[in-house]
């Protein structure tokens, strides 16, 4: 399935919505984004996994992930679903106690009935102006896209807890703590008193991605974030988010992200200075 909406994002949108209805379609391994998503399930069942958490939603329900989380989504066999998404970058954030009730909550929502409503509704109204042209259309997807925001955050205090949580949990979670150190199959293996073979199904199972692929992946999005928020050199970063050597680094993040790491600083370079009207 095409991300129609992530295309958007790629070209210089800063909001980009899309409705999607389909069957089958699951994600073949957790992936991130750079800018907020949030998910807003219409018909259907869905799984979805935040990185160590596992969730299932129904209609009306709706999840927020803030940037560099690790999730993906799946069903169960021909299970059909339908589902609108908004993509929005930071900077359409108007306040910044907004941004950061966001930021700590990732998660799924369970609305009541009149705010279930309100929230479609806008959803609804945000995606009919994508498809506008005028003078005030960027405004008014800025200022409709807030509201939906507030709405959330005054109506619904707190995202729902996780529906279960096993043993591989567990390993997601010392991945994410410790992506910096050592990290072996074997190693976990005998951290979590199994086989390699056992851990592999299972955590394949679980994600839709090898254990490589997404301690890999993991280790990226922190670069990211290191270069975003530090000035630290490339092969610092690298270093820090355990890597052994520069070109490994360099191999890794350009094919997760589709750039080099000096590209990326780059393009972040480009973007702080166009920010500021440079």
């Amino acid at each position: 399935m095409i991300d129609q909406a992530g295309i958007m994002m790629a070209q210089g949108r800063s909001i980009a919505c899309e409705r999607i209805a389909g069957v089958n379609d699951n994600m073949v391994k957790s992936h991130y984004h750079e800018y907020f998503e949030l998910y807003y399930l219409e018909t259907g069942e869905r799984y979805h996994m935040i990185e160590d958490r596992l969730y299932k939603i129904y209609p009306g329900e709706f999840l927020i992930f803030s940037p560099y989380v690790m999730h993906h989504s799946y069903g169960e066999e021909n299970v059909e679903f339908k589902r609108l998404l908004v993509y929005f970058r930071k900077d359409e954030v108007s306040a910044p106690a907004l941004l950061r009730m966001l930021e700590e909550g990732t998660g799924v929502y369970k609305p009541d009935v009149h705010t279930k409503a309100l929230i479609h509704r806008m959803l609804e109204k945000l995606l009919k102006e994508q498809e506008k042209e005028g003078a005030l259309t960027e405004l008014y997807g800025h200022t409709l896209l807030n509201l939906i925001l507030l709405t959330i955050v005054r109506h619904i205090q707190a995202p729902v807890k996780e529906e279960k949580r096993g043993w591989i949990a567990e390993v997601i979670n010392y991945i994410h703590i410790h992506y910096h150190e050592d990290i072996s199959l074997e190693s976990l293996a005998q951290r979590f008193y199994v086989s390699p073979y056992y851990l592999c199904r299972e955590f394949k199972k679980y994600t839709n991605s090898t254990i490589i692929q997404y301690l890999n992946v993991t280790r990226i999005m922190n670069a990211q974030r290191k270069f975003m928020e530090t000035d630290g050199n490339i092969t610092a970063i690298s270093k820090a988010t355990g890597f052994s050597n520069i070109t490994h680094f360099n191999r890794v993040f350009k094919a997760v992200t589709g750039m080099t790491p000096s590209q990326y600083r780059k393009l972040l370079v480009r973007e702080r200075k166009g920010d500021k009207g440079e």
